[in-house]
């Protein structure tokens, strides 16, 4: 699921994607809102709240907000960059590389946050932190999938669930072409996977951080080189050509 790329991809692959990085996306963002009181993932709420802060001249508390947003594009960013120099010296596999670093840098976090961070800088570093490798994590699975998967994207999700539900309407009105009612069924199926899968991941995150504490993100790191790791040994280890891409 973190080799083929774009229309080489099936549906499962898109589904397996889906499944497992939106539940520890779900995981991470759920355990460190209720850890921290601020979420790492969703942009849209982090965008309003820092606007609201702004408003009414809450300044300190609106830099942490931008810093949120800052470091999540950030994360984006540095996860492209990663992407394309791993394209241009013909890396195959290069996006299981991806979420192998995602996971190395989950890992060094988990370790500082249970040994070495102090409690007076330990809630800014985490959000921030944890918002960039989300901000990493969804630009891997959105280039990768030509965005038919967004790990962190709820609202979009939500919206398109809504969409493809109308569409399937349609369609069962015999108002709709022969070949959509089965492309919109698959993407249906896809956004479903992703909601429930990040629900589920929330849930499971928040009593696994009440149960073991910080060691969750370094379990969350484990689960993610094991991912990582299977799409390396699919890969092959090798190097491909630029129109290889398996």
């Amino acid at each position: 699921m973190l080799v083929r790329e774009g229309p080489d991809r099936d549906e499962n692959m898109d589904r397996r994607l889906a499944a497992c990085l939106a539940a520890v996306a779900g995981a991470i963002n759920a355990a460190v809102f209720y850890v921290a009181g601020f979420f790492s993932a969703n942009m849209t709420g982090n965008v309003s709240t820092l606007s609201d802060h702004i408003a009414i001249g809450e300044w300190l508390s609106a830099s942490l907000y931008f810093g949120i947003v800052v470091a999540f594009v950030a994360g984006a960013l540095f996860s492209t960059l990663v992407t394309n120099a791993g394209k241009r010296r013909s890396i195959h596999g290069i996006y299981a590389y991806s979420i192998l670093l995602e996971a190395m840098l989950l890992g060094i976090l988990g370790c500082a946050d249970l040994w070495l961070m102090t409690a007076a800088g330990r809630i800014p570093v985490l959000v921030l932190a944890l918002a960039f490798l989300m901000g990493f994590q969804n630009a891997v699975v959105t280039r990768i999938s030509d965005a038919r998967v967004r790990t962190t994207h709820i609202s979009g999700m939500a919206t398109d669930i809504g969409i493809e539900i109308a569409l399937a309407f349609d369609a069962f009105r015999g108002k709709a072409r022969t070949t959509e009612p089965v492309h919109n069924w698959y993407k249906l199926r896809l956004h479903f996977y992703t909601v429930s899968s990040f629900m589920v991941g929330g849930v499971v995150g928040v009593i696994a951080y009440r149960t073991i504490g910080a060691y969750l993100w370094i379990v969350a790191a484990l689960f993610l080189s094991f991912v990582s790791l299977f799409g390396i040994l699919r890969a092959g280890g090798r190097h491909a050509g630029p129109n290889d891409i398996q």
